[in-house]
């Protein structure tokens, strides 16, 4: 399957792409990092790219809903120069907003996806992707940016009510003129969902995928994998890894995470484990590995 995204044209399929998170907000639910000078987010972006991550998604508002919404200049002062500066390191660059000015600052900076987890609630987004040629990850939700909603009767049938939604928003963002290979589709773990919800979703990934276009899973450190396994936010990396490879296993194709150095080694070791990658008799062993003295077959002469 492509993916056009400006004058990238990514052909996803063979492995699944990381796209690591680089919060530029003080209140993420998953780090808690506060305030921080730009260049330590800047040295962070850089780090996920050196760990292996194929995209960068940079956000400068928290999506939790117990956060004011933040100001578009504000957004903006938050993702400009980061965006820029890891475009012109030559690393793809998305940009977590659903605000058409954000976005179109970070597109002039050098972003070539818009990540937008509203759902298209502004057309506007839309209208803005098919001008620039920028790749447009549609959402499923069922409330408004920076919204809750856990409520186990919410949805008749939560699997055909994400598939509905998806299929209307990628019918408006084609009548506003997005290319089909422009579009990715994000089933939305958590967002106006319950845990169980989440789990039925992702259990029915196939049904997204039916729609015709790569999936973005979004499984990082969500409440569904601390409501499974009792962690908090930053300790959830491992039970991340299960989702991740049942997703892949269903077909997704980009991945968003927080720990790249980890899903990284995980779909590494997977893939060779499962064939899909040969290992080399000594690949990767060198003698220093040895601190009292290299097996003989790999001593150095």
């Amino acid at each position: 399957m492509i993916l056009r995204a400006r004058q990238r044209r990514l052909e996803l399929g063979r492995r699944p792409l990381l796209m690591g998170i680089l919060n530029a907000t003080p209140d993420s639910f998953s780090d808690g990092r506060g305030e921080e000078p730009v260049e330590v987010r800047l040295a962070r972006g850089r780090a996920l790219v050196a760990a292996g991550a194929d995209i960068i998604d940079v956000g400068g508002e928290s999506a939790r809903g117990d956060r004011p919404a933040v100001a578009a200049d504000v957004e903006i002062e938050r993702v400009e120069t980061l965006v820029g500066a890891l475009a012109r390191d030559g690393a793809l660059v998305s940009v977590d907003t659903y605000k058409p000015a954000v976005a179109e600052a970070a597109i002039a900076a050098g972003a070539a996806i818009v990540n937008d987890v509203s759902g298209l609630r502004d057309p506007a987004l839309a209208e803005l992707c098919a001008r620039t040629g920028a790749a447009l990850v549609l959402m499923h939700t069922a409330v408004e940016p920076k919204g809750t909603l856990l409520d186990p009767a919410t949805y008749a049938d939560v699997v055909a009510d994400v598939v509905a939604f998806l299929r209307s928003r990628m019918a408006l963002a084609r009548e506003a003129g997005v290319a089909a290979e422009q579009l990715i589709l994000d089933p939305g773990p958590d967002f106006a969902k319950t845990p169980a919800q989440t789990v039925a979703v992702l259990r029915r990934l196939d049904a997204v995928l039916a729609l015709g276009r790569p999936v973005l899973l979004a499984a990082s450190r969500k409440d569904f994998v601390g409501a499974i396994t009792g962690r908090a936010p930053a300790d959830r990396d491992p039970g991340t890894l299960a989702a991740l490879g049942l997703g892949v296993d269903a077909g997704a194709s980009i991945l968003r995470v927080h720990d790249v150095a980890g899903a990284a080694d995980y779909f590494a070791v997977r893939a060779v484990l499962r064939g899909e990658r040969v290992l080399e008799p000594l690949e990767g062993l060198t003698p220093e590995r040895y601190p009292d003295g290299a097996p003989p077959h790999l001593a150095l002469g």
